[in-house]
């Protein structure tokens, strides 16, 4: 099963959904990318899931570009704007989902309020995410 999940900067969201479908089956190939990546994954974004026990900091943003030849069965989009934007694979993609959520980088105030934010959109992430996988992933690979 191959995954890849999309979002605008590759810095925060999809790196989260990403990590967070390995750590529910190392068996899946999930990768994440972005339409603009950032240059560096979020800092808050990498505190919020060390407190999860999940390490970002290894991770760096991608361009989505390095994927489009590429076969996936999924390929979800995390926010608005990758939906919008989302180039044409030319490789075969079976399922094209978008599951939204609020760019948290976008987030005013001080860290700790900046944090809180983070942290939802982080429990919100792992929430939709599973689900997904226990939903529609797990019994994929069930019949396989």
């Amino acid at each position: 099963m191959k995954i890849l999940i999309l979002c605008t900067g590759n810095s925060c969201r999809s790196q989260m959904a990403e990590a967070y479908l390995r750590s529910f089956d190392p068996g899946l190939e999930v990768f994440s990318a972005g339409t603009n990546p950032a240059l560096a994954v979020h800092q808050l974004a990498i505190q919020v899931m060390e407190e999860v026990g999940i390490s970002l900091a290894r991770q760096q943003p991608k361009n989505v570009v390095k994927y489009l030849e590429q076969q996936f069965d999924y390929v979800i989009t995390v926010c608005d704007h990758a939906r919008e934007t989302c180039p044409v694979f030319t490789g075969e993609v079976k399922h094209r989902l978008h599951l939204g959520f609020e760019d948290p980088a976008e987030t005013d105030g001080t860290v700790e309020e900046k944090l809180e934010v983070f942290r939802q959109i982080r429990n919100e992430i792992k929430t939709t995410f599973e689900n997904f996988y226990q939903e529609t992933i797990k019994p994929t690979l069930t019949q396989e």
